[in-house]
């Protein structure tokens, strides 16, 4: 077993060359050896159908990779069937992407197939898809999302339950590649925005809009008053004394609040969650891609929709109608934030059937680098009907 500038590991002798034993394996130890022989000289790539890509190496090596839709929370049991078509597969080797998919690599085209068909063949006892093979090219790919209700402390809304919601609607788009150009959904549970939201074509993100609640009489007992008043980042807290004169406290600032809830994190007596004022926020337009126009951040199209358990209708139905308008009206490779670029933001209201109001506005005093400052203006029948009745054109 080589030893040399890749760090394996030799079973024979475990402390030979151990610099720590703290920490994962050098990642070349999990690449399939036809990837380790090619590493760095890769020359192209196609997808050769939803769901299969080829790599072709500058040595004439053939790589083809099976993609299947994962889940963010996996039980043990699914793993290991995951492990188990590996090995019989893969040769015991397969991995996840960013985006929570699941990865085969195999070394002719026709066993990629027949590992499509068998990932095809295995269901649920209700019927749907263990491993739903596509998520390539100019189509929906999973969606990436944070921890939600079943982990963290402070999400405004869950992540499983509406990604699960959102996809069961847009999987006929996950399993094709009909869309004008890749289309990117992201979901964040609350603007702390583990899931990193800000540049997807489509963001959800949990919001909450109501200040944290306090609890004196169980602060001064359990937290750390100077921590506590540290964690806002916006300098929203203050420490006090109650009118009693002994009881220490601290005060929130609501107009400064940004409902982070870094102050919770630090003091379980500042609760942020409320049924009435947690919901979802849709964005819109963002990507990281260099592709015809710079990465853009995601822009707000919808200020709040309501946590409707368990199926979040308002949040599904709104996500479906972009898509299918996107996908009816973009040009070929033109992505989400492109063709509403093109048509003007005016016009993407209008046609997603959305309402503009001022929530909407970028008041951030950094947002100049964001705005659209160009002179052109994409005229809308509203707009023209306000220009009609002032007596202009």
């Amino acid at each position: 077993m080589s030893k040399g500038k890749f760090g394996y590991y030799n079973p024979e002798k475990p402390q030979e060359n151990r610099i720590t034993d703290v920490g994962p394996i050098h990642y070349m130890q999990g690449l399939p050896p036809i990837l380790r022989k090619n590493y760095g000289k890769w020359l192209s790539h196609r997808i050769l159908e939803p769901g299969i890509l080829m790599h072709v190496a500058e040595s004439g090596d053939k790589v083809y990779t099976v993609r299947c839709g994962g889940a963010r929370l996996m039980t043990v049991e699914h793993i290991r069937e995951i492990c188990d078509i590996a090995d019989k597969y893969a040769n015991g080797y397969v991995r996840w992407t960013t985006r929570n998919n699941v990865e085969f690599i195999v070394e002719s085209e026709e066993k990629a197939k027949e590992l499509k068909k068998e990932l095809e063949s295995r269901k649920h006892v209700a019927g749907s898809y263990k491993f739903p093979v596509g998520g390539t090219g100019m189509g929906i790919t999973n969606i990436v999302h944070t921890q939600g209700w079943v982990h963290c402390h402070t999400p405004a809304t869950d992540a499983s339950g509406p990604v699960k919601a959102v996809m069961d609607e847009l999987f006929n788009y996950f399993k094709s590649m009909t869309l004008p150009a890749k289309l990117r959904v992201s979901l964040a549970c609350c603007l702390n925005m583990c899931g990193a939201v800000h540049c997807s074509d489509i963001a959800l993100l949990g919001y909450h809009r109501k200040p944290p609640a306090i609890d004196h009489e169980v602060l001064q007992k359990v937290c750390e008053i100077p921590l506590v008043v540290a964690a806002c980042p916006l300098y929203a807290i203050k420490p006090i004394t109650l009118e009693d004169g002994k009881t220490k406290s601290v005060q929130v600032n609501v107009e400064k609040c940004m409902y982070c809830g870094n102050c919770y994190t630090m003091c379980m007596a500042l609760p942020l969650a409320d049924k009435e004022g947690d919901g979802v926020a849709i964005l819109a337009g963002g990507k990281l891609s260099n592709r015809i126009s710079p990465p853009k951040f995601s822009k707000v199209i919808v200020p709040w929709l309501p946590n409707n358990m368990p199926r979040w209708p308002e949040v599904v139905n709104t996500v479906k109608k972009i898509v299918e308008v996107y996908a009816k009206d973009a040009r070929k490779y033109e992505r989400l934030g492109d063709w509403a670029e093109r048509i003007g933001w005016e016009k993407f209201f209008e046609k997603v059937g959305l309402e503009f109001s001022w929530h909407l506005l970028d008041d951030y005093r950094l947002a100049y680098d964001t705005f659209r400052t160009s002179t052109q203006f994409k005229y809308t029948d509203h707009a023209w009907a306000v220009s009609k009745a002032v007596g202009g054109i």
